[in-house]
């Protein structure tokens, strides 16, 4: 299976100047756990992850105040739409990261997260026999 296969296309796209409450609120309305910070200044894409933010806010930070241009991480490890699920894997084990932007081109395309694997690997669930009739 491919990361096309298994990657979301909802992708949250914020700049660096959101607050970190701005991004939280954008990413529990989409049900996501990480942001594309997009840098127009730089033409540099970043991601903003739910740990980057928890990080923050355990730290002390104030969520209203803190930027995501400043936990943004911008080292990032991009992931094409032909990867395999199992190189997907291994970028995520070895960096020690949990999502990868899936680029295709020149922009982003989707996010592969470990949970998108686990549910591509995964069987699906079945229903408890008593409640399948």
């Amino acid at each position: 299976m491919l990361v096309r296969d298994a990657m979301s296309t909802v992708v949250l796209t914020i700049g660096p100047a959101h607050t970190l409450r701005q991004a939280a609120r954008l990413m529990a309305a989409r049900r996501i756990g990480a942001a594309v910070v997009l840098d127009t200044d730089t033409s540099g894409l970043g991601i903003l992850t739910e740990r980057d933010i928890l990080n923050a806010i355990g730290a002390g930070q104030d969520p209203d105040i803190e930027t995501a241009g400043s936990h943004t991480t911008t080292d990032v490890v991009f992931a094409a739409p032909g990867w395999t699920l199992q190189e997907a894997a291994e970028a995520m084990a070895h960096g020690g990261f949990r999502h990868l932007i899936v680029l295709d081109g020149d922009g982003p395309v989707g996010i592969v997260s470990v949970r998108d694997i686990i549910r591509c690997w995964t069987p699906a669930r079945r229903r408890p026999a008593a409640l399948a009739g």
